[in-house]
């Protein structure tokens, strides 16, 4: 008999997927634990638990020292720059290292306002955010209006919470220095077209500034194939320990004046980080990306990528094609990451549009964001929605509280998407429940979720 997860076409071994994980074993009130707080934080492989308290066991010590620990600490960091640099696609002097991305770019929005085009900013200078971001993508660049820079906003169709991009690019022109926009919604997940956003802003002489933290467990980062200017992602959201990583194009990176300690190199990509880094933390980045990586090569050793009607597979941006049984799997850690964000894709969208079409036989709620089926490929398996006409023991805290009572841990709230939740007018009356999807969960737990939901929101 098939299991719950063969019934979705997927190239990954879910049992397998799931045994890396030792969080997903809890139990809650004797129900299993069902980590649907992905957005929020996703949960760590042993491998990423084995690789931060190896480090502290073996090789804890400062940079640039002359004896071993120090010389493996300095190897370490080099490793990890290559992993990240293997995920973005980018030169590993390109990888800055943080404590998370809202610190990174409130340190990086200090340069700009310091010195971007040949000068400091200032009046007359304009800047462009979203109404669908993170406000860590919002605030850092609102502080620049202390320096008489003007913040204009791109304003979103509320109706399927989709950026208006006709609204954006009027918004762009000769003043504009930098773009900043969301791969995707954290809140509602939509996925933007940054691509052609990137374009609009270097058409003005604009700078691109991409928060990936969303996107990063769900799908492929190209910041070559995006030409982005900076991106920036956190690799707790994929699997990974609490660290920032920024990438910057290394023009931008030599160019622009960091504030640092006088005796840091001027070297890139080290004058951008101060201070003593998190060593055992971004020890576990490697392990974290190599995670992935092997997802991918998995998905090659499951006979080809093979499909369900047995036949080999190879998952593609344009479609399946069939592969001979030797065809060899990923011969680079890059290659390997693209085959595991397309299994990963494939399986995440299957478990979405059965959540989806669950939710939408339950009248009493409302999904925020993209429902129709043909524009999936426009959102993230990240869901925000309220009960119509709410009660008082219906509110998103009310139903995150009884869902966490049976081991459901979903958000409520506004997860800093202030503006979205402002402009849908829900941010007064509890903001939205938030359910977040990766390709831990399973059939069976998006099934035991939707009968919860209609026991709770009413059938």
């Amino acid at each position: 008999m098939p299991t719950a997860e063969t019934t979705l076409s997927t190239p990954l071994d879910i049992p397998w997927v799931r045994a890396q994980f030792p969080a997903l074993a809890q139990t809650v009130n004797g129900h299993p634990a069902a980590f649907l707080d992905g957005p929020g934080g996703t949960q760590v492989p042993q491998r990423v638990i084995d690789a931060i308290s190896g480090y502290l066991r073996r090789n804890n010590a400062n940079t640039g020292g002359a004896y071993a620990t120090s010389r493996d600490t300095d190897a370490m960091l080099a490793e990890a720059r290559a992993a990240m640099a293997d995920f973005l696609n980018c030169g590993a002097d390109e990888i800055v290292f943080g404590p998370n991305m809202t610190t990174l770019t409130y340190a990086m929005s200090r340069s700009f306002g310091r010195e971007i085009g040949g000068r400091d900013l200032g009046p007359g200078d304009e800047i462009l955010v979203t109404r669908l971001d993170h406000d860590a993508n919002v605030s850092p660049w609102l502080a620049l209006e202390e320096k008489g820079v003007t913040i204009r906003w791109a304003e979103i169709h509320e109706e399927n919470c989709t950026l208006d991009l006709a609204d954006l690019a009027s918004k762009i022109n000769d003043r504009t220095k930098l773009v900043a926009v969301g791969y995707a919604s954290n809140a509602v997940g939509t996925i933007n077209p940054v691509k052609a956003i990137i374009r609009l802003a270097h058409a003005a002489g604009a700078l691109a500034y991409i928060d990936a933290v969303h996107y990063g467990p769900h799908g492929l980062i190209d910041v070559a194939a995006l030409d982005c200017d900076f991106l920036v992602c956190s690799t707790y959201k994929f699997f990974g320990p609490h660290m920032g990583v920024l990438f910057g194009k290394r023009e931008h990176l030599q160019r622009l004046r960091p504030y640092k300690v006088r005796p840091l190199t001027d070297a890139i990509p080290n004058r951008w980080e101060w201070g003593t880094l998190n060593h055992e933390c971004i020890a576990g980045i490697t392990a974290c990306v190599d995670y992935i990586a092997d997802l991918g090569r998995g998905a090659y050793d499951r006979n080809g990528l093979a499909s369900l009607d047995g036949q080999p597979r190879r998952l593609s941006p344009h479609g399946p094609s069939t592969l001979g049984p030797d065809t060899p799997g990923p011969s680079t850690r890059r290659a390997a990451i693209v085959a595991g964000f397309e299994a990963i894709h494939r399986y995440e969208h299957a478990l979405m549009d059965r959540l989806i079409a669950g939710l939408a036989k339950i009248p009493a709620i409302k999904i925020y964001g993209i429902t129709d089926p043909a524009r999936f490929e426009e959102r993230c398996p990240t869901l925000a929605l309220r009960v119509i006409n709410q009660t008082a023991d219906q509110t998103p805290l009310a139903l995150a509280a009884k869902l966490g009572e049976q081991g459901f841990f979903t958000w409520d709230g506004n997860y800093y998407a202030l503006n979205l939740t402002e402009r849908l007018d829900v941010e007064k009356s509890g903001g939205f429940l938030r359910i977040g999807l990766v390709h831990y969960n399973t059939v069976e737990e998006v099934d035991r979720l939707l009968a919860a939901l209609r026991d709770i929101a009413g059938r």
